[in-house]
């Protein structure tokens, strides 16, 4: 089944640029463009894509907030954050919900890397990325950490429930669970729920039920 990409930058160089890239490399794809906000939220309303590459500086952009807003008409949007900003910024981003954080002078290879990861995974996290959630893990701050989706899930884990029981609590997808679970253990730098209890039990201001 072809994936549907949709690369939203105010430069048409960088959208036509990125699609080609993107194209030339992975198989059954297709790309659309937005070149200002508003036109990033009428093409999410308009039809489903399976992964919206975003540059924050766009006409229109709310920075952070566009984050949350885009996950309302599409929860379940993959969104990989396309910027000129270094990643010290980018934790702000993954923690309002992108599944990831991408600088524009990353070479073709890690775009391709970064986009199949994505697909693959649910997320795209930077070595740089880890090691800016591992300051916060040491520190017992899931909050700063973590969306508030996974939050949700990182208590739902604690408690004991397994994907299907996350699904039903959250009324999501069980493959949409599993990649919350992925993204929480790996933020959190955790390989299994012992590891992840630790932190849980350390933590304090865990949103309830």
């Amino acid at each position: 089944m072809t994936k549907k990409i949709l690369i939203a930058d105010d430069h048409s160089v960088v959208r036509l640029g990125t699609a080609l890239v993107l194209e030339s490399h992975i198989k059954d794809i297709s790309c659309d463009y937005a070149e200002n906000y508003d036109e990033v939220k009428n093409k999410l309303q308009e039809a489903k894509f399976d992964l919206l590459i975003l540059d924050i500086d766009m006409e229109g952009s709310t920075f952070k907030y566009m984050i949350r807003e885009l996950k309302t008409i599409q929860e379940d949007l993959p969104i990989l954050v396309f910027s000129s900003y270094k990643e010290n910024v980018a934790i702000e981003y993954i923690r309002e919900g992108a599944e990831g954080f991408l600088n524009k002078m990353s070479s073709e290879k890690i775009l391709i890397k970064a986009v199949n990861s994505v697909f693959e995974d649910g997320f795209y996290y930077t070595p740089e990325l880890i090691k800016q959630f591992s300051k916060h893990q040491h520190k017992k701050d899931v909050n700063d950490v973590l969306s508030e989706r996974e939050l949700q899930v990182f208590r739902l884990l604690a408690e004991g429930s397994g994907n299907l029981e996350i699904a039903n609590a959250l009324n999501i997808q069980m493959t949409t669970a599993s990649t919350y679970k992925r993204r929480v253990y790996a933020k959190l730098e955790v390989n299994n729920l012992i590891e992840l209890l630790k932190i849980y039990n350390s933590s304090h201001n865990i949103p309830k039920k």
